[in-house]
């Protein structure tokens, strides 16, 4: 099991640079980045980590967020190994045909380092600053990513959709890894589950609480409805726990990567807070 690192890695904290440098020379296998564009002041929606009932205020790292492509390929150049993901690029809110080009060159460039973890965003005033009504992203997210694989595997790409119409255009490079970098979907429930395994590679949980092989099992099922080997399903933990024994237990169960989170803005804390995983990967590993 590869053992990353995520963070909201703001214009606060670390720069993208130093972080990555640090991240690769302590031994982890990956740095997986968020995204906001923006945080309207408005807050009409609940933010998901508020308490039951309330409308908790929402912690400003969400708007100080580096671009996360931007930051990634900073990460990319200065590091030869690990992985570079997203954790999680809201897919609706982007050009599709643009998100393609910026991800295969991302993927070309670093040889192949790219995991795209996606999601439907939350957020439904920032949404609308995209012009992306909150009842469309899913349908948007489904016809996106088929527009991104088009331009990733054809040499003429075509696209004829609800959103999207793409005449026969030309587009390269094309990822490193052949059909794409693999795509990881955030979010819960049947909608979800039926998505991943129509269009994507895995699964990104936000937390391992509880066996991950029995929250997995309505997506394997899915997976089964869709003529697919649930085997190949690729599980990343976004805020696995920092117990070596825990970690164990997730490798184990036969997840693919546990992302440890730094939560700290503070440069020197960040760096003290990746010193303290790098002792409990280590001792996880044995």
């Amino acid at each position: 099991m590869k053992i990353g690192i995520t963070t909201f890695d703001t214009d606060r904290a670390l720069h993208p640079v130093d972080l990555a440098r640090a991240v690769e020379e302590r031994g982890f296998d990956a740095l997986y980045l968020p995204e906001h564009s923006h945080i309207p002041v408005s807050r009409k929606t609940v933010w998901p980590g508020s308490r039951p009932g309330k409308n908790d205020p929402l912690p400003d790292y969400y708007h100080h967020l580096h671009d996360q492509i931007v930051a990634l390929s900073m990460a990319g150049a200065v590091t030869e190994r690990i992985q570079l993901g997203t954790s999680v690029t809201l897919l609706p809110q982007h050009d599709p045909i643009w998100l393609a080009k910026q991800i295969a060159s991302l993927d070309f460039l670093t040889g192949g380092r790219v995991v795209l973890g996606v999601g439907y965003g939350w957020n439904k005033e920032q949404g609308e600053g995209h012009g992306v009504a909150f009842k469309t992203r899913r349908d948007r997210f489904e016809e996106y990513l088929a527009v991104m694989k088009s331009l990733w595997t054809e040499e003429e790409a075509r696209f004829d959709g609800k959103y999207v119409q793409l005449e026969p255009s030309w587009a390269h490079p094309k990822p490193a890894q052949k059909g794409g970098p693999p795509i990881i979907v955030g979010g819960m429930g049947p909608r979800t589950y039926d998505a991943i395994a129509r269009c994507a590679d895995g699964w990104m949980p936000i937390t391992a609480r509880g066996s991950v092989q029995e929250r997995l099992a309505p997506l394997a099922e899915a997976f089964e409805r869709h003529g697919r080997d649930p085997a190949t399903i690729r599980i990343v933990i976004a805020g696995a726990p920092t117990d070596p024994e825990k970690l164990q237990n997730l490798a184990a169960e036969g997840v693919d990567t546990a992302l440890l989170t730094i939560w700290t803005e503070d440069p020197d804390e960040m760096l003290k807070t990746l010193d303290e995983f790098a002792a409990v990967k280590d001792k996880a590993r044995g």
